[in-house]
């Protein structure tokens, strides 16, 4: 292991709201993570906190050793790329870019000029004029020209059509096969970004749920699809995080790897079993956390 950051009882609070609620997790040298989780999940605090650009209210952070609070040293190795990202108001493109190319050592003019030519963004725009999708654009170019050591993008594709998230995504895994370096990628569009992802970190309510390499969340969960009897006969005793019903079918997600035995079980039973995409995963395991925080409390099993 090879931490860059490392985050000790994380917490941050707002007056009466528990936005980021005391979360420990490191984050390795040269890994993509996927920082995933709803809106107001408190992917954005806790970014905002690593970068030092807002205060915790208890815990610790460490990055690159140091805490990164006021520390010339650390905040150069890292960027930043944020959807509020604010700019003068009389700003071109080009103006952002002459800040960061002296702001990041790393930073590579050609990789930039080639990212504008293929991102279509104008030039001759104030940035306060571009639109969404251009302006993502702006933040896309930074974070990616910069090559920092730590880069955080902050849902970086809003605004940005197909094509061009594509473009993105390729020119990412492109420069970073080349010149490896950590990025943490908040994205709504989860099954969109999953084949980037190595790690994800997964929050929920400010409390972190999953954290584990990509590969292994794939193969965590299934759909098992057939007559409801016999799909909850098979599914006895296994964690239900989802269940559909339409008459006589359900769909039941259940955590844990089908062993043979079990695929042969399904078979004999004609019962199927279908794969859980990343996204559907996390929308059931965030879903299933509500409704168990949510759900009585049995106080006769407290006695």
């Amino acid at each position: 292991m090879n931490p860059v950051i490392e985050v000790q009882n994380l917490t941050k609070r707002y007056r009466d709201t528990l936005a980021v609620d005391d979360v420990s997790f490191t984050i390795e040298k040269d890994v993509i993570y996927g920082l995933l989780g709803r809106n107001g999940a408190g992917k954005t605090t806790v970014m905002s906190m690593l970068t030092a650009q807002n205060f915790a209210t208890s815990g610790q952070i460490s990055v690159f050793g140091e805490h990164p609070y006021e520390n010339a040293r650390v905040l150069r190795r890292m960027c930043f790329v944020r959807e509020s990202q604010k700019y003068p108001d009389d700003a071109l493109p080009k103006h952002a870019f002459g800040a960061a190319r002296l702001f990041f050592p790393n930073w590579d003019q050609g990789f930039a000029e080639r990212l504008i030519d293929e991102l279509q963004l104008p030039q001759k725009k104030t940035i306060k004029k571009l639109s969404r999708g251009q302006l993502s654009a702006v933040g896309v170019i930074i974070g990616l020209a910069s090559r920092a050591e730590i880069t955080f993008f902050d849902e970086p594709y809003l605004g940005l059509d197909a094509v061009a998230r594509q473009i993105f995504y390729d020119r990412l895994i492109e420069d970073y096969t080349e010149h490896p370096r950590t990025v943490i990628l908040s994205s709504h569009l989860i099954d969109e970004v999953s084949n980037l992802l190595e790690r994800v970190l997964v929050i929920d309510r400010g409390r972190i749920v999953m954290d584990e390499e990509t590969d292994a969340v794939r193969d965590r969960a299934a759909n098992i699809v057939g007559d409801s009897a016999a799909v909850d006969a098979f599914v006895a005793g296994r964690e239900v995080i989802h269940r559909e019903s339409l008459g006589r079918v359900s769909s039941v997600t259940v955590l844990g790897a089908l062993t043979a035995a079990d695929r042969q079980r399904l078979a004999e039973t004609g019962l199927d079993a279908a794969p859980v995409s990343l996204q559907q995963l996390i929308v059931r395991t965030t879903q299933h956390a509500a409704e168990s925080a949510a759900a009585p409390i049995d106080e006769g099993a407290l006695r």
